[in-house]
């Protein structure tokens, strides 16, 4: 069985290379069908709201995580809390909190809850 450091590692860089390949379509693909959304605008559910989200994000923009913490919830769900920067090509670094939950489906892991917080 994975670590839950692993399984988050393996989500999460497959979403910051569809992030900063600038391909919304992409990111939406690692979350659930289902997924709470919460970046710095309304929450979305589902991957429409996803896509749209990271759609209206600018070209250039990079993401660099680092975890924080993990628990494992169950045996097909994972927590995690990152500290993660966005890179931009025209302003300032942002530096976000992010939690997240990753759901086995199947025989992927994908984001099924997604929350920024810039505490």
């Amino acid at each position: 069985m994975s670590t839950e450091t692993d399984i988050l590692t393996a989500v999460l860089d497959d979403w910051k290379s569809a992030v900063g390949a600038h391909e919304p379509q992409r990111v939406a693909a690692y979350f659930t069908e289902d997924a709470i959304f919460q970046g710095l605008h309304p929450y979305s559910v589902g991957r429409e709201g996803v896509a749209a989200y990271y759609d209206s994000q600018p070209l250039g923009l990079t993401a660099d995580y680092e975890i924080l913490q993990t628990r494992r919830l169950a045996d097909d769900l994972v927590l995690g809390y990152l500290s993660v920067e966005f890179g931009f090509t025209d302003r300032p670094t942002l530096t976000v909190n992010l939690s997240v939950v990753v759901r086995r489906v199947g025989e992927s892991w994908l984001i099924a809850h997604y929350q920024v917080s810039r505490l």
